[in-house]
């Protein structure tokens, strides 16, 4: 993959901690090229259980307003205490590849959620979790990372995870993104 092409990490920061009793997660995204020099920055808020998550990623995309970008990599699909992404829509917003890189080991979400919510925000969110592409399990630098795509191949998309990924089993982009976020989110609590 050449140096400069780009993807927008978007990672989660939360701290229960805050002193302004709001229920809020810090999102962030961070544009990093495959030679790992990040090149913008950009935060938004998102209420913890709430489902305003894939609006936040929207907004996040649409402020960076970056047509250089060439993939989209999310940090995980159910950021913000269950607050699930809609990768389809975020994928037809980006109009470009969109990757959801995790990290642990899960037998799904569907138990999890059906112990925290019921009636129609259980059936909501049962509802965008059942849309997401099938999960596969990807070895980068000998750590298992799981990966879902929209708008590319599994193959291509184990090459891009791979590329973004020059050490330890976190893409750049979704690593610094995390840094960003918890930066945010400790400026936010001191203001």
């Amino acid at each position: 993959m050449k140096a400069g092409v780009r993807a927008l990490g978007i990672a989660e920061s939360y701290r229960e901690d805050r002193d302004d009793g709001r229920n809020r997660s810090t999102l962030a995204g961070a544009v990093v090229r495959a030679d790992r020099v990040c090149d913008g920055l950009t935060c938004e808020g998102c209420t913890v259980g709430g489902t305003d998550a894939t609006d936040a990623v929207v907004a996040l995309l649409e402020d960076l307003g970056r047509p250089d970008v060439r993939y989209v990599m999310l940090g995980a699909v159910a950021p913000a205490w269950y607050n699930l992404l809609d990768l389809s829509r975020v994928h037809e917003v980006a109009d470009r590849p969109v990757l959801a890189v995790t990290f642990e080991a899960s037998d799904g979400l569907a138990a999890g959620l059906r112990d925290a919510f019921s009636g129609a925000e259980l059936e909501d969110r049962l509802e965008t979790y059942r849309s997401l592409p099938d999960r596969r399990e990807l070895t980068v630098d000998d750590e298992t990372v799981y990966v879902r795509c929209l708008g590319l191949e599994p193959a291509d998309a184990d090459e891009i995870v791979r590329a973004f990924t020059p050490e330890g089993g976190r893409p750049e982009p979704i690593r610094v993104a995390k840094l960003a976020a918890r930066a945010a989110d400790s400026y936010a609590r001191s203001v």
